[in-house]
């Protein structure tokens, strides 16, 4: 109304505010208040014998206040709405929602839900079908469907860590169509232009919808990263987001490999810019244990850059068998090496000429490559040093020259045998010309550089020919013979370039090929290069990025990164961000890489109507409710003022007194202490009812340690464990019960789960003497230090581990040993052959078994053969606890929903094992205790 965004449901009813003046006169009439007079019977005689007088009218504030009571329910009665919502679709055809689920529509994906679940309710009203599709979905089923299937299709769907494939989402939609005109059109879009997305548009509003609704992210649009360089002094971050975004400064997280944060940075986005660069101050060992940059503090797969053993800046060590001339550098062996590692690596050069000096001072740096130029022989102990070095993981890497040609053809630093000398021009074994380098092999480290087309090589050192010298070879002229060869040595490399590093022998030191060469060699003296996967350039997905930029294990739809063309990989639906390789070495993939800018999207022009509106789920407010609220205020302030000017107020003040005294003798009573009685109101000790409870029904305990996080958790997760042995075997427990072991009967319960918590005080030695007594009279104690223990001897470990330590110390146990596989307790319900809870990592330590006899079979132990200990670091309460809903509190380690599945089912094999001893075990043994009875 009036260009205003409000609007009423029931505008008629405004009329009645045109009653307002009767109102008013109305209340004018009010009567006047009563007067209180002292009993005085001839003044009460006079005043019957007065004429009758004109009732007083009521103050005009009074009047006021009524008159604005009447004014808010007759505007609540109108139903006035602020923000009102379009519900009105296009009745000539159905509706089509077209859904960016991209990356950048993760941090609003639940007001995206929610506009679209508004866009089905208004199709169901006006009885149309509904077309849903999802951009970033590999396959969409966009045929018309009911708005239930819609809803169906809806609550399946969620944001993918991808960027949208609008084109492909389009040609379903028209498929889906089959040549029927749709009605309105909704793009739920995240405002980011791709490649497809105009053409995509275009086709799509040539379709003839009646209404196109362009609805989008009004706010806190993500950024993304772009790129990030190690340098020598900081590491380096480039990002993008929309130049329209609002301007701010954005927090720059870098953690390691384990989710560790370990430095921190910021970027500064300006006014209007799309593009900004910020900086993490770290130590050259700090930024190579960085595995993962995120910005802002909702990070999505976008605003996630994960580093692989690349992005790490390496040390390298040089030497040169020359002496350095400084009047002439460019003859130095080492300056064109220099020239080219300088910018990418740490460079360390050798403070001696001497060699026996130089290579241990340089071992002793720790560096990832060290680079000799033309040395020949080496002194036996540095040769020795050099070699252990390179069998411990060191890349070594050599160039040719005359000492080098020299050297005897037995050196073993070199990755080939050589001959003696070299070829070059004019020589025995020479050219008629200068030879060029053939293209490099594609499954050599070289691949994927381009093609050596102006590099030439005038003399070179030869091998001599063997089997293997082909696979070996990672560069070779064009007549075939070997430029640059490599040999796996222990977990180490030594490569060799057969040319010199300086420009005599050819022009490859002072081309753009050396610098290209060097980075690649020096990139693969870590973990990356060692892999299987690599060699073949063929990695498979190990961990993916989800759209929060959260790292999950690989799904089914990813496919292997094929390394092998040459093509740099981009991120799409056969390749999702994230890394492939396995744990030994990977290679990351970004969903964005340098140079890419995000842009707005922009709608082509056109005939059909375009409406733009902000993605905020249902932005209408009512105040109906809060007219009726005040109206009702205004009632109560009304009665209070007429009870008040009727002189209430002095009746009911001799009765607060009085009521005020009857409080303060009560509170007097309550703060007497009081006789001792038998026992206590927060006395533990059960009561007749519960120690009957407690014999009837059998009970799951956990120990109260004091923290309450920990507590809460045990209490939520043995709830959830009697909840699924009630659902899959025939015993039904009754609540959790937490128990004080300093002074609570322990022997209602069969097994007790004690958690290890750093924040709760050590029980004292009486307590320990209960539980030590408690488990010699048959019942079990469920030790869990909640922190993937592998071993529990002494030594150190976590503060669980070094607390539970220190308890077991006063306890009377007896030897452990993690569960055997053909223990009872891998079969006492389920078949299982590990226990896990949150995490899956650690093993069950049980009281250890008998020895085996000599026929391999593990004889029967006595009793009911229960331990009288468990122990465990996996958190088992943790996998088992959920909330009032069914859904669990926490994620497992990692996030698979089976480990949870394992984790019940390791609770219900440690319960039944409690309750029914080695029954099971037993029954290995019948056919030898049938036999005995035959006897």
């Amino acid at each position: 109304m009036g260009g205003l965004p409000i609007a009423f449901g029931a505008p008629a009813l405004l009329f009645g505010l045109l009653a307002l003046p009767v109102i008013w006169w109305l209340l004018r009439l009010t009567p006047p208040r009563p007067q209180a007079e002292p009993f005085a019977p001839l003044s009460i005689l006079a005043r019957v014998l007065k004429t009758e007088e004109t009732p007083a009218h009521s103050p005009w504030w009074l009047t006021a206040l009524r008159l604005l009571v009447a004014a808010l329910v007759i505007l609540a009665l109108s139903e006035p709405v602020l923000n009102p919502r379009d519900n009105s679709l296009a009745s000539d055809g159905p509706l089509v929602i077209m859904i960016d689920n991209s990356w950048a529509a993760a941090p609003d994906w639940d007001a995206r839900v929610s506009a679209a679940e508004m866009l089905i309710g208004d199709a169901e009203t006006s009885e149309l079908p509904v077309i849903i599709a999802l951009t970033a979905d590999r396959r969409n089923d966009a045929s018309p469907g009911t708005a239930d299937h819609a809803r169906e299709q809806l609550l399946a769907a969620a944001p993918r860590p991808a960027r949208p494939e609008r084109d492909a989402t389009v040609g379903a939609i028209i498929a889906g169509l089959d040549g029927v005109r749709p009605g309105t059109v909704a793009f739920l879009s995240d405002g980011i232009a791709t490649p497809d997305s105009a053409d995509a548009l275009k086709r799509l509003l040539d379709l003839g919808p009646a209404e196109f609704r362009l609805i989008e992210s009004g706010a806190g649009r993500p950024p993304a990263l772009t790129s990030a360089s190690n340098g020598a002094e900081s590491l380096e971050v480039t990002a993008s987001r929309l130049p329209e975004a609002a301007t701010g400064t954005e927090t720059l997280t870098a953690r390691d490999i384990r989710g560790h944060d370990i430095a921190a940075g910021r970027l500064s986005f300006e006014a209007g810019e799309g593009a900004a660069g910020g900086t993490i101050e770290a130590p050259f060992e700090l930024r190579n244990d960085i595995a993962r940059i995120s910005v802002g503090a909702e990070p999505t797969a976008g605003g996630v850059r994960l580093l692989d053993d690349s992005f790490r800046r390496r040390r390298v060590a040089l030497i040169s068998g020359e002496a350095a001339d400084i009047a002439q550098p460019l003859l130095s062996p080492l300056y064109y090496i220099n020239r080219a590692l300088a910018p990418y690596a740490d460079l360390v050069r050798a403070e001696s000429a001497d060699l026996s000096q130089a290579i241990p001072s340089l071992i002793a740096q720790n560096p990832a490559v060290i680079i000799m130029a033309d040395i020949g022989i080496l002194p036996d102990e540095p040769g020795r040093q050099l070699e252990e070095w390179v069998n411990r993981g060191g890349t070594l890497v050599r160039f040719a020259g005359p000492r080098l040609a020299a050297a005897p053809a037995d050196d073993p630093l070199v990755p080939v045998q050589l001959r003696k000398g070299e070829r070059e021009l004019g020589g025995a074994l020479s050219w008629v010309e200068p030879q060029p380098l053939a293209d490099y092999p594609v499954t050599g480290p070289f691949a994927g550089l381009p093609s050596p087309q102006d590099v030439t090589v005038s003399r070179q050192v030869l091998a001599e020919p063997s089997a293997d010298l082909a696979a070996r070879t990672w560069a070779s002229l064009a007549d075939g013979t070997p430029l640059v060869t490599a040999a796996e040595r222990g977990g180490g490399r030594i490569v060799l370039f057969h040319v010199t590093a300086a420009a005599g022998w050819s022009n490859l030191p002072i081309s753009g090929h050396f610098v290209d060469m060097l980075r690649r060699v020096v990139q693969l003296s870590h973990a990356v290069a060692g892999a299987g996967g690599t060699a073949s350039g063929i990695l498979p997905p190990w961990r993916l990025l989800d759209a929060s930029g959260g790292l999950v294990p690989a799904s089914g739809d990813a496919r292997p990164l094929d390394l092998t063309t040459g093509i740099p990989a981009h991120a799409g639906a056969d390749n999702p961000p994230g890394l492939y390789g396995t744990e030994d070495g990977f290679v990351a993939l970004n969903l964005f890489g340098t140079g890419d800018l995000l842009e707005p999207l922009a709608v082509p022009d056109t005939d059909v109507t375009v409406t733009r509106a902000p993605i905020a789920g249902d932005t209408a407010f009512d105040f109906k409710p809060w007219l009726f609220g005040a109206a009702l205020l205004g009632l109560l302030v009304d009665t209070l003022i007429v009870l008040v000017m009727g002189g209430a107020a002095r009746r009911f003040r001799a009765r607060g007194a009085a009521a005020a005294a009857v409080l303060l003798l009560g509170a007097g009573l309550a703060a007497m202490p009081h006789p001792a009685r038998a026992q206590a109101a927060g006395d533990s000790q059960p009561g007749d009812a519960d120690i009957l409870d407690r014999l009837d029904r059998t009970h799951l305990a956990y120990v109260i340690t004091g923290d309450d996080d920990v507590d809460r958790t045990s209490r939520l997760g043995l709830d959830g464990l009697s909840s699924y042995l009630t659902g899959r075997t025939a015993l039904e427990p009754g609540d959790a019960v937490g128990v004080d072991i300093e002074t609570d009967q322990l022997a209602f319960y069969p097994l007790i789960y004690w958690p290890m918590s750093d924040n709760s005080p050590m029980p004292s030695a009486s307590a320990i003497s209960r539980i030590d007594a408690y488990m010699k009279g048959g019942g079990s104690v469920l030790f869990d230090t909640r922190d993937r223990i592998a071993d529990i001897g002494t030594g150190g470990g976590s503060p669980e581990t070094l607390r539970l330590q220190t308890i077991l110390a006063d306890l009377d146990i007896p030897p452990l040993e993690p569960v055997p596989a053909d223990h009872v307790l891998t079969k006492s319900f389920f078949l299982l052959d590990s226990f896990p809870g949150r995490y899956a990592d650690g093993p069950l330590w049980i009281e250890a078994l008998p020895e085996q006899t000599d026929d391999g079979a593990r004889p029967a132990r006595a009793g009911d053969g229960v331990s009288s200990i468990l122990i465990t670091g996996n958190d088992l309460a943790g996998a088992w606890a959920v909330d009032d809903t069914g859904t669990p509190l926490y994620s497992t380690v990692p996030p698979d929903p089976w480990q949870r599945e394992y984790a019940y089912r390791a609770g219900v094999n440690i319960v039944m094992y409690m309750l029914t001893g080695n029954y099971k075990s037993d029954q290995v043994h019948i056919p030898a205790l049938l036999e005995r009875l035959g006897q």
